[in-house]
């Protein structure tokens, strides 16, 4: 299997996901210019966090004019993996390849924290090992994490099981204290109706060692490759 893992001009966690790749999960892996647009030969690609084009216009809004983001919705149309972390999850809203927004946090300010979030969904290719229910505890930094969307999206998210993860507090609550950023219902990521893209705004990729602070962030990768592995 190999992973692909692309970068902007802001990018400043793809080399937090390309160390995770290469020596947690040890399988091969590339960086991709966003200029670049050939994804074949790839298994999986990773949208990492940052500040795409300095979130200049809104985050994630340029992004998703780059070159690479016709190939990775090409990419996943044919239903291969996708997972974008904090502005790689604002890059899929803004792409179209999820529903929904990340806007300005609740209360206006940048938070960079560990929060806790809750496994709602173990039905995706990115959370099939872990257990429903179960929380983790992983890193936020962002200034543009409140996830928005319609009644209308929100039942459908519901509906389908789409929402991934909410945030929560140390004993699974969800509450309105443990939500940081003000996000809708308290999510945290959500996938497509395919189940093959992922968005998340907490970062998995930094929670992989406990000299971090946590490794629970491992488990998500650990999925993404078994799933890989067991297509092959």
């Amino acid at each position: 299997m190999k992973f692909g893992v692309i970068v902007f001009p802001g990018s400043n966690c793809d080399h937090d996901a390309y160390h995770v790749i290469s020596k947690h999960v040890g399988q091969p892996v590339d960086f991709i210019w966003h200029r670049d647009t050939e994804l074949r030969g790839y298994d999986a690609v990773i949208i990492p966090g940052g500040f795409s084009y300095g979130d200049y216009l809104r985050a994630g809004a340029l992004a998703r004019f780059s070159p690479v983001m016709n190939s990775v919705k090409e990419f996943a149309a044919k239903g291969n993996l996708v997972l974008g972390i904090c502005n790689g999850f604002q890059i899929l809203c803004e792409a179209g390849l999820l529903p929904g927004a990340l806007i300005r946090n609740r209360e206006l300010h940048f938070v960079c924290a560990h929060v806790n979030v809750r496994v709602e969904s173990v039905n995706t290719p990115f959370t099939h090992e872990l257990k429903p229910g179960s929380i983790l505890r992983l890193p936020i930094a962002h200034a543009e994490g409140n996830y928005v969307c319609d009644d209308q999206t929100l039942a459908e998210l519901h509906r389908e099981d789409r929402i991934i993860f909410r945030y929560c507090d140390r004993d699974g609550q969800i509450t309105d204290e443990a939500n940081s950023n003000g996000s809708r219902d308290n999510i945290a990521g959500i996938c497509n109706r395919e189940r093959n893209v992922l968005g998340l705004m907490p970062h998995p990729e930094r929670a992989c060692e406990d000299l971090l602070g946590s490794s629970d962030g491992r488990e998500v990768f650990r999925s993404l490759a078994g799933t890989l592995a067991a297509a092959a």
